[in-house]
C-alpha cells in the first residue's frame, strides 16, 4: 500500500523525490522548517545526502522506511532533508562542522540544529539500531531529545563553540602571502605524490582508491615543464591500472566512483559525470604526451558512455547513475560463468572468461564474510598479447571476437534492472563535460565530438545561462532553478574556453570572459580567492571560500586556471590581477599538503613554464588553416593558448584579443604567429617550424 505522500513531493530534487513517500514528515530546506523548529521548540535533524548515495539509501531502509524511528522522529525534531548536489553550499558548511566535530566526514550527512540553524551535533550513517561500538538512530534521536529538554543551555553554548571554532579556521585559513608560490611549491607536490605511488598498482596511497584525475593533469603538466620521465611513468601506469581494473566497466565502459581495494578491483559501482568527464581529459593529455593508443581508446569509450546513458534529449548531461539496482549494490555489472556461457558460443564464453578474469565460483567476494558470491566482476586478466599467443590469435583478431562478445553481453545487460539515473542537469558537472569533449574533439580531430560539445554549449547557455547576467545551477526537465554558485561560473567558463580553442568560433570566447566577469562580479573577496556562494545569495552562518581539492577541483582551482588563460588569450590584465589576488591566498594553504591542490598546481605549472600563444591567421575552412592547428593540438603543449584570426574578418576577435588584429596571414597562406613573454616571432606557414618555436 502506497504512504501518503510529504512535503518532498513537489520537489524537482530526484533525491529529495526517493525521499518523498518516507513515513518521516520531511521538509525541503527554507523558512518553512525552521518556523516549525521555533513553533514547536524542536531541534532541527538535518540529512544531507544524494540520489545514487548507496549508503543513503542504506539509511533511508534501515530508519527512514521503519515506522516507529518515523514516529519517533516526528515527535521530537523536524526533518529536513537536502540534496547536496543541489545546495552544495549548504552541504560544505556543514559539512565543516561535521569535520571539525569528529574528524571525518561523509554521505549520509547528519546533523542536529537549533532553530536558529547552529549545529550542535553531526555525524554521517547512523544504523537503526545501537551495537557493535556504534549509536543507532533510536539512541541518538533519544539522546538529542533529554539533551534539548533538559540541558538546553549547554546545547545552545556547544553549537555556539563550533561556530566560532570553525569561523575562526575558515577566517586564518588560506592567508594571502606577500608572494605568488613558484618552482618549490610545484615540486613539494610532485614529491609527495610520488612518495604515496603505489609502484605495483599505480595511483596514490592505498585503499579505497580514487581515480583523482587532477593529480594526473597536474604531473603531466610537469611532465611537460621539467622534462621528468618519472611523472609520465605515474600517470600512464595510473590511468593503465584503472582501465584494466573492475573499477571501469568493461561491458558498458565508464568508471565506477572508486576502488575499495588498492588493485583497483572491487569498485563502489556508482558513475559521475563529474569523473568521466575529468578521467577523459587525463586519457586525451596523456594520449598527446605518450602517443599510447590505450589512452585514446578509453576516451572515446568513456564518451561513448556518456554518449548512451548520461545524456539528455537537448545534449545535456546527467549527473549519475547509482550504484544499486533491486536493492543490490552492483547487480547490474555483475556476471556468473553459467550467465556468460548461455549467451554465447562455447569457443567465445570460454575466451571472455579467460580474458575477463571470470571464474565458476565467482571472483566477487562478499566484503563482510570473505565468502565468494558466484558472481564476478569482469577486469582484463592479463596482457592482450598473452591470451592471443595462446589461443593462435593475432592482436587484431583477439580483438575484434572480444568486442563481439562484449556487445552481446551489453544487449543482455540492458534487459536487467537498470541503476537509478539521476537526471537532474548541474551547470558545473556540464562545463566539466563539456571542457572534457572539447579536449578530445581537437586532439583526436573528431568533427562529431566538436559538434556535441557545441549542442553542449548552446544548450547549456538558453537553459541556464547569463539570463540577467546571472547563472542557475540546476535543470530537472524544464524546471530550471537554485542561484549558480562559484563552481558552476568556473566551470562552464572553462568549458567554453576549450571550445573555443577547439572550433574557434569567437562568440564562446566572448561568453567565456561574460561569464568570468560575472563571476568575479558576485563571488570575488577583496582580499583574494572566492566564496562558493555569492554576495546577494541567501544569508547562511558563514560564507565559505574552499581551496583544496576533493573528488573535483576547489572552484578556487578552476577559477584560477580559467582566469590566467584568459589572460592570455584576451591580454586583459584585469583578470591577470584577479589571478595574482588568488595565487597569494593559495599560497598561504599550500605548506601542509600541496597535493590537495593539484588543479591550481596545474595552472600554476602552466604559468611558469615558458607559455607561447599562438595566432593562426588564415580562412577558418582552408586546409592550410586546419595544417596548423593539427599540428598543434596533435601533440602535448598545455602551455600554448592558441586563438584564430580569421581573414577579411577580424573584427570580432579583435575586439576580445586587440592583440590579434595586426597578425594577418602571409601572401594568402595560412600563417602562425607564435609570441613569447610579450615578444612576437616571424609568422609561418610551416607546420613544422611553428613546432619548432614552441619547443615541440
Amino acid at each position: 500500500m502506497s504512504r501518503q505522500a510529504n512535503r518532498l513531493i513537489h520537489e524537482p530534487s530526484p533525491y529529495l523525490q526517493q525521499h518523498a513517500r518516507n513515513p518521516v514528515d520531511w521538509y525541503p530546506w527554507g523558512d518553512e522548517a525552521f518556523a516549525a523548529a521555533r513553533a514547536e521548540d524542536k531541534p532541527i535533524f538535518l540529512s544531507i545526502g544524494y540520489a545514487t548515495c548507496h549508503w543513503c539509501h542504506v539509511m533511508e531502509r534501515e530508519s527512514f522506511e521503519d515506522e516507529d524511528i518515523a514516529a519517533l522522529m516526528r515527535a521530537i525534531v523536524i526533518a529536513v532533508k537536502v540534496d547536496r548536489e543541489e545546495r552544495p553550499d549548504l552541504d560544505a558548511l556543514y559539512m565543516s562542522f561535521c569535520q571539525a566535530m569528529t574528524g571525518r566526514g561523509g554521505w549520509p550527512l547528519t546533523v542536529f540544529l537549533t532553530p536558529d540553524g547552529q549545529p550542535f551535533f553531526a555525524g554521517t550513517y547512523f544504523p537503526k539500531e545501537s551495537g557493535y561500538g556504534r549509536t543507532g538512530m533510536r539512541e541518538l534521536l533519544q539522546r538529542v531529545h533529554m539533551a534539548w529538554k533538559s540541558n538546553r543551555q549547554a546545547v545552545i553554548g556547544n553549537a555556539a563553540q563550533i561556530l566560532a571554532a570553525v569561523r575562526e579556521r575558515f577566517d586564518g585559513a588560506g592567508a594571502a602571502a606577500d608572494e605568488t608560490p613558484g618552482e618549490a611549491a610545484l615540486a613539494a607536490a610532485r614529491n609527495e605524490l610520488a612518495a604515496t605511488f603505489d609502484a605495483q598498482n599505480g595511483g596514490f596511497g592505498g585503499a579505497p582508491k580514487f581515480p583523482a584525475p587532477h593529480n594526473l593533469l597536474f604531473l603531466l603538466r610537469e611532465y611537460r615543464r621539467t622534462g621528468n620521465g618519472e611523472c609520465l611513468r605515474m600517470v600512464c601506469d595510473t590511468l593503465r591500472a584503472m582501465r584494466r581494473g573492475g573499477v571501469f566497466d568493461q561491458i558498458g565502459f565508464g568508471f565506477h566512483r572508486y576502488s575499495t581495494d588498492a588493485h583497483w578491483f572491487v569498485p563502489h559501482f556508482e558513475k559521475m559525470l563529474y569523473d568521466q568527464a575529468l578521467c577523459v581529459m587525463a586519457c586525451v593529455e596523456t594520449w598527446q604526451a605518450s602517443g599510447e593508443e590505450e589512452f585514446k581508446r578509453t576516451a572515446l569509450e568513456v564518451l561513448e558512455y556518456v554518449r548512451r546513458d548520461l545524456t539528455s534529449p537537448d545534449g545535456l548531461f546527467y549527473s549519475a547513475e547509482d550504484a544499486d539496482s533491486e536493492g543490490v549494490e552492483g547487480k547490474f555489472y555483475v556476471w556468473t560463468a553459467a550467465e556468460i556461457r548461455s549467451l554465447l558460443p562455447e569457443a567465445d564464453a570460454a575466451l571472455f572468461c579467460e580474458a575477463y578474469g571470470i571464474e565458476e565460483a565467482g571472483n566477487f567476494h562478499d566484503e563482510a564474510t570473505g565468502q565468494a558470491t558466484g558472481t564476478n566482476i569482469a577486469y582484463v586478466a592479463e596482457p592482450a598479447a598473452e591470451t592471443a599467443a595462446r589461443h593462435g590469435l593475432g592482436l587484431e583478431a583477439l580483438a575484434e571476437r572480444l568486442e563481439q562478445c562484449r556487445l552481446k553481453l551489453l544487449a543482455a545487460r540492458e534487459k536487467r534492472v537498470r541503476p537509478l539515473c539521476d537526471d537532474k542537469i548541474l551547470t558545473d558537472g556540464n562545463g566539466l563535460m563539456l571542457a572534457a569533449l572539447a579536449k578530445a574533439a581537437r586532439a583526436f580531430d573528431d568533427e562529431g565530438l566538436a559538434a556535441r560539445a557545441r549542442t553542449a554549449a548552446d544548450a547549456l547557455l538558453e537553459h541556464l545561462g547569463l539570463e540577467g547576467g546571472r547563472l542557475l545551477h540546476r535543470l530537472r526537465g524544464d524546471v530550471a532553478g537554485v542561484a549558480g554558485m562559484l563552481d558552476d561560473y568556473a566551470c562552464l567558463a572553462w568549458g567554453l574556453v576549450e571550445l573555443y580553442q577547439t572550433v574557434f568560433d569567437p562568440a564562446l570566447l566572448r561568453r567565456a570572459v561574460d561569464v568570468t566577469r560575472a563571476m568575479v562580479a558576485h563571488f570575488a573577496d577583496a582580499d583574494g580567492g572566492f566564496f562558493l556562494s555569492p554576495g546577494d545569495g541567501e544569508s547562511l552562518l558563514l560564507r565559505q571560500k574552499t581551496f583544496y581539492d576533493a573528488a573535483v577541483p576547489s572552484g578556487n582551482s578552476v577559477a584560477f586556471f580559467v582566469l590566467t588563460t584568459l589572460f592570455r588569450l584576451t591580454g586583459d590584465k584585469a583578470l591577470m590581477e584577479h589571478a595574482d589576488r588568488l595565487a597569494r591566498r593559495f599560497a598561504g594553504s599550500l605548506d601542509e599538503r600541496p597535493s590537495a591542490y593539484a588543479f591550481f598546481l596545474c595552472g600554476l605549472s602552466q604559468l611558469l613554464a615558458p607559455g607561447a600563444e599562438v595566432t593562426i591567421a588564415g580562412d577558418p575552412d582552408a586546409p592550410d588553416t586546419h595544417a596548423l592547428a593539427r599540428a598543434l593540438y596533435s601533440r602535448y603543449l598545455p602551455e600554448v593558448a592558441v586563438i584564430l584570426r580569421p581573414d577579411g574578418d577580424a573584427e570580432n576577435i579583435a575586439a576580445l584579443a586587440p592583440y590579434a588584429r595586426y597578425q594577418q596571414s602571409v601572401d594568402g597562406r595560412a600563417s602562425a604567429h607564435v609570441c613569447r613573454a610579450g615578444s612576437c616571432q616571424p609568422p609561418t606557414t610551416d607546420p613544422q617550424i611553428m613546432l619548432k618555436l614552441l619547443g615541440a
